[in-house]
């Protein structure tokens, strides 16, 4: 089975880091290192499935991938 993708990226403005995961609407969370936004992301994953169980709301199936770029000699 795919699992979700995990966007990490650092935030100046929020001066941190954001993880985000793109198929799970507004599913994201902020930490002060990027171990510690990847822990907050994967709790705010398990809770938006279980909300969405929960509520028999539609689960989507892992699809985002990012763009992947070849270097041409």
């Amino acid at each position: 089975m795919k699992d979700y993708h995990i966007n990490i990226f650092y935030s100046e403005e929020d001066d941190g880091y954001i993880a985000d995961i793109p198929d799970l609407k507004y599913c994201s969370a902020f930490g002060s290192t990027e171990e510690e936004a990847l822990r907050e992301v994967l709790k705010a994953k398990t809770a938006w499935l279980e909300a969405a169980k929960a509520e028999a709301k539609p689960i989507p199936e892992p699809k985002y991938r990012p763009a992947i770029y070849q270097l041409v000699s």
